[in-house]
């Protein structure tokens, strides 16, 4: 009977598409991606299946280029037999973070309607949505109880104040001093790109009534704790959860005083939702453990654990914890995957994770009993998802496609596309083919990349290419779509891309990952050579005498280390905040964990390592044209790392150009920045490679 459903379903939806399809104007003269369509696209993601699991809510995120900023709005598809799909929302102030209520007849969701960012009440028995919180502060992050009887929201509060009214009274009086001077007396004086005012991210209870609305005061819950839930500066939701009773919640607080800048202890914690004094469930792994989820039936804890304190690129392995007994085991251990995210099957038999692979990152269903692990999804990357007990919603994404909602089984097999949200944005746009191949880099290992032809390539041309470096370091340039670094754009502008996934990326096993510690400049600028060479030798329409390489974080740091070490293979380098001095970087940037593992220690107790790589070492081989692009508020590279480069440019002479954002973060976020950005760059290639 499922089989019958799901193939009712895969005819309806396919009626559903073609009406699109040809509901969209006809295709004009092809053309290719421009940086005005990359800002302009709307972004499909988060979906969240409804209790029964015929119907899910997912937001979609416009530009709004009068206002230069992102909107989000949220909508709701049925999937049954007839599919239909209905925008929920249509107000001047986002919406996002849809959750369904137990019985599934409303949704809960964030907006700042009214100024400040609140829960609200959505009914599906009529009616307009309505606040259900109206709170002093701005609710961060918030989950539902699975009965539905309490809510969980997260809130930043300075831990000495005894009332919420109080943080928001502090925070005032703070704005409206005449004194603006801060003092500190421990690290994290920033973080990313704010500086600190001592306030910590608090996880409170609030009960519900029968029609949805808040009771009484919030319950501190994780407030005694000197830790941020969710952790700063990107944790969500998922780093707390409710029990399947409602009773506890289990969340993930790194607790380390004077040494959080250099600890990525995470321990899992639990309280009761009344309030109590949290009980810490991990404390014997020094490492990070994180995203708990309970099983349906409550009888087992999952989380996701590393083994090595200080690395936080280490394997994310499954750990499953007995509730009654305590006892541990991890899942699938000997699988070489480091987890991403996950989610139990409504049945408790096994757990689907998200995981990269291969320059894929696909979905796995792995058997909560013995380990065992098959392969979902296909070629792609998931960036969201969710399970009912038939089938997976998720959102993926190529590199020729943005993110779009799918659904798969839970045996795998063909995925079905349910959305085209950017159908007639892209109907006359031609994307690059792209290409995966492989060659024998550093230490005789296969080591992955991708080519990218021009949108209109033609055969017997060959193409100036743009060499993509990507972050991280332990990152990857894989076969998903990006809003930053889209090899499209550069395929749209008429040239070739070769991007290449060096030693110490992710998704090739986690000694691949592990290889780059400790020899930021052996291996993967080894890797880069090799692959460049090995591409160009593969494929005759790269023209391998104009050739740029650009790069962002440790990507820029590349281009530096380029400029002095490879500086006669390119023709023009761009470079995005990116490190120039590796002592100096230690000392002025912010999550100084990471510094000490790459460097095996901190800067005073192992210098040579820091200075062997160090960029700053090689400057006077510099010789090769660089534009360097550098964010104001980028705290983890700070700006000054950008201004060294600039003027270790200009007092030798070299043609360079600086470009700056004062209110851009380490991404670029804002459309016009981002306009702004592709224009320079493109410029920078195409006076270098085109002339």
């Amino acid at each position: 009977m499922a089989r019958l459903w799901w193939i009712l379903l895969a005819k309806a939806l396919s009626f559903l598409l073609l009406f699109v399809v040809l509901s969209s104007p006809t295709q004009a003269n092809p053309r290719g991606l421009t940086p005005d369509d990359l800002v302009r696209l709307r972004r499909a993601s988060g979906p969240v299946l409804s209790p029964d699991g015929r119907r899910v809510a997912f937001t979609v995120r416009d530009t709004d280029m009068a206002k230069n900023r992102g909107h989000t709005e949220i909508y709701v598809m049925t999937l049954g037999r007839t599919p239909t799909l209905q925008r929920l929302t249509r107000e001047v102030s986002s919406s996002r973070d849809p959750r369904w209520s137990a019985s599934g007849d409303a949704l809960y969701f964030l907006s700042s309607r009214f100024g400040s960012s609140q829960v609200w009440r959505l009914s599906f028995n009529g009616g307009e949505a309505v606040p259900i919180t109206d709170l002093p502060l701005d609710v961060e992050s918030f989950e539902l109880a699975p009965q539905g009887d309490r809510l969980a929201v997260s809130l930043s509060v300075f831990r000495d104040c005894e009332t919420l009214v109080c943080t928001r009274d502090r925070l005032k009086n703070l704005a409206d001093a005449k004194s603006q001077a801060r003092l500190y007396d421990a690290l994290f004086v920033r973080h990313w790109d704010t500086w600190s005012d001592s306030r910590r991210s608090v996880l409170f209870t609030l009960k519900l009534d029968a029609e949805g609305r808040t009771q009484g005061e919030p319950i501190n819950i994780s407030g005694s704790l000197d830790g941020d839930v969710p952790g700063k500066p990107f944790g969500d939701e998922s780093d707390y959860t409710f029990s399947p009773d409602g009773k506890t919640l289990v969340y993930a607080v790194r607790v380390a005083g004077k040494a959080e800048a250099w600890s990525t202890n995470f321990d899992l914690y639990q309280s009761p939702v009344t309030g109590g004094a949290p009980v810490n469930l991990t404390p014997d792994n020094l490492a990070s453990d994180a995203e708990p989820r309970f099983s349906p039936d409550g009888r087992t804890l999952a989380y996701k654990a590393m083994d090595r304190a200080g690395f936080e690129a280490d394997r994310f392995h499954l750990v499953l914890l007995d509730v009654a007994t305590g006892k541990r085991r991890a899942l699938a251990n000997d699988w070489d995957h480091s987890v991403a995210s996950y989610r139990w099957t409504k049945d408790g038999s096994a757990l689907i994770v998200q995981t990269a692979d291969t320059g894929q990152e696909p979905l796995f269903r792995i058997d909560a009993r013995n380990g065992a692990v098959l392969r979902l999804t296909q070629a792609g990357t998931v960036e969201s998802f969710d399970v009912s007990a038939e089938q997976i919603l998720y959102t993926q994404s190529h590199l020729s496609s943005p993110a779009e909602l799918y659904s798969v089984d839970l045996k795998g097999g063909n995925a079905l596309r349910l959305t085209q949200v950017n159908r007639e944005a892209l109907s006359d746009v031609q994307f690059g083919a792209a290409e995966q191949f492989s060659f024998q880099g550093a230490a005789n290992q296969t080591v992955y990349g991708y080519v990218m032809k021009p949108w209109n390539a033609k055969p017997g041309q060959k193409y100036p290419v743009a060499f993509l470096i990507h972050g991280g370091p332990q990152g990857s340039f894989g076969n998903g779509w990006s809003y930053r670094w889209n090899p499209q754009i550069y395929s749209g502008a008429g040239y070739a891309v070769v991007f290449i996934d060096f030693h110490g990326s992710t998704g090739y096993g986690q000694a691949f990952t592990d290889s780059i510690s400790g020899d930021w400049g052996g291996k993967p600028l080894e890797d880069l050579k090799k692959g460049l060479a090995a591409a160009q030798s593969r494929f005759d329409w790269l023209d391998g005498d104009r050739v740029c390489a650009l790069g962002a974080s440790y990507g820029g740091y590349m281009i530096n280390l380029i400029a002095g070490n490879w500086s006669d293979r390119f023709r023009c380098l761009v470079n995005h905040d990116g490190i120039f001095d590796s002592r100096a970087m230690y000392y002025s940037t912010e999550e100084l964990w990471f510094e000490e593992w790459e460097h095996a220690g901190p800067a005073f107790a192992a210098p040579e390592l820091y200075e062997k790589f160090s960029p700053s070492k090689f400057v006077a081989n510099w010789k090769t044209p660089m534009l360097v692009i550098q964010g104001e508020q980028d705290f983890r590279v700070p700006l000054e790392q950008g201004l060294s480069t600039f003027t270790a440019l200009q007092r030798r002479g070299i043609e360079s150009k600086l470009l700056v954002f004062p209110d851009e973060n380490h991404w670029v976020l804002k459309p016009e920045n981002s306009l702004r950005w592709h224009r320079e760059v493109l410029g920078w290639l195409d006076q270098h490679l085109n002339h």
